[in-house]
């Protein structure tokens, strides 16, 4: 499934760049939120987790909206900025870094261990970024 996140990620910018064209990223991401939106509702009608909601806790509910505002609304955005205004090959891999801020919080608010691999990761992140700026 992992590769199969990475295809359509990888396909995803070049449809966002054709489409932002003259058209605002507020707007865009507006038009993708609500059909996303209709699609996970009839998804839900359909496949009959309605009742799966009810179970949720309000302290997970509280994380993943704030998960969500950070990702889907603020990220997006500008994301779609940097899109609209930049090269899609220099964007999406600087966006695509983002494992390197979850690394480094990870380990700053969750405890998660610091490990050899890890500190190789995050140098390889960051060098590919500074790559990018040539």
């Amino acid at each position: 499934m992992a590769g199969l996140a990475m295809v359509f990620w990888g396909i995803a910018p070049i449809f966002g760049k054709l489409g932002l064209g003259e058209m605002q990223p507020i707007v865009a991401l507006t038009i993708r939120s609500l059909v996303i939106s209709v699609i996970l509702l009839i998804t839900m009608t359909v496949s009959g987790q309605w009742g799966n909601i009810a179970e949720v806790t309000a302290k997970d509910t509280t994380y993943i909206v704030l998960e969500g505002i950070c990702a889907a609304l603020l990220g997006q955005l500008a994301y779609y900025y940097a899109l609209k205004f930049g090269e899609v090959g220099r964007v999406s891999p600087i966006v695509a870094a983002f494992p390197l801020v979850a690394l480094l919080l990870g380990i700053v608010f969750l405890g998660e261990k610091v490990t050899f691999y890890k500190i190789v990761a995050a140098f390889l992140i960051t060098s590919g970024i500074v790559l990018l700026k040539y």
